[in-house]
């Protein structure tokens, strides 16, 4: 899929924190979040298996938490740069705006009740509902403010240190997945930071039904305005 070029943005949607530091470093807040994520990454690209795989990333992720982090990197210009199509497909920052405008888009029409979760950029830590969060964290929505929040370096995280090739809609299902939560929320069926352990534990119930909801957004992305199909030569 590719953005319409002709598609209006709204950067409205995003918080960009980066460059602004944050106090210490995080909670384990959004080891949840990831948990889904990175098994429907790996599921996906290994066809279907790969559960052995997806264990050993999950380690990786998990031996991640209470490691120190660097100083946050330049602020992003957002607002002014991202207003439309043509801009989603110039440059990454963009192409997030885009995702979550389209996400959002798509659960305003189809569930009633629904209110927008802001997506907060930032980079190395900072302040959420949900406590401190640091970039080792991964992406996450956090209850107590009804926002996402992600370190864009994740994605390159995810090519260059576990070996993702999904392409780029793979950033839009990640964003997906973390308002999937949020649409759990609403429902009030979300148990985050509980639910026992194992593969037939609440928490992985949880997980999944996020990456349900990232799949039901994906195969309706593209009546949401923000993408067209690309044909197959």
């Amino acid at each position: 899929m590719s953005f319409d070029p002709g598609s209006e943005l709204d950067p409205s949607q995003i918080q960009d924190r980066r460059g602004v530091s944050g106090r210490t470093v995080a909670l384990g807040g959004g080891g949840l979040g990831i948990v889904g994520l990175i098994l429907g990454l790996v599921l996906s690209l290994s066809g279907g298996g790969g559960g052995g795989a997806a264990t050993d990333i999950l380690n990786q992720l998990s031996g991640l938490n209470g490691q120190q982090v660097g100083d946050p990197g330049s602020s992003g210009t957002v607002a002014s740069e991202c207003r439309t199509g043509a801009d989603a497909q110039r440059t990454q920052d963009c192409r997030i705006v885009g995702y979550v405008n389209s996400i959002q888009a798509y659960w305003s029409k189809s569930l009633r009740g629904y209110t927008v979760a802001p997506t907060v950029f930032f980079s190395g830590q900072t302040e959420t509902g949900c406590g401190t969060a640091s970039t080792e964290v991964g992406p996450f929505y956090c209850p107590a403010d009804k926002n996402v929040y992600i370190d864009l370096g994740f994605f390159q995280e995810l090519r260059t240190r576990l070996g993702a090739k999904g392409g780029s809609f793979a950033q839009g299902y990640v964003l997906a997945h973390e308002s999937g939560h949020h649409v759990q929320d609403l429902l009030g069926v979300l148990t985050p930071g509980g639910g026992g352990q194992g593969a037939q534990s609440q928490s992985v119930r949880t997980e999944l039904q996020a990456d349900c909801y990232a799949g039901v957004w994906a195969a309706h992305a593209v009546d949401t305005g923000f993408l067209t199909q690309v044909s197959q030569a």
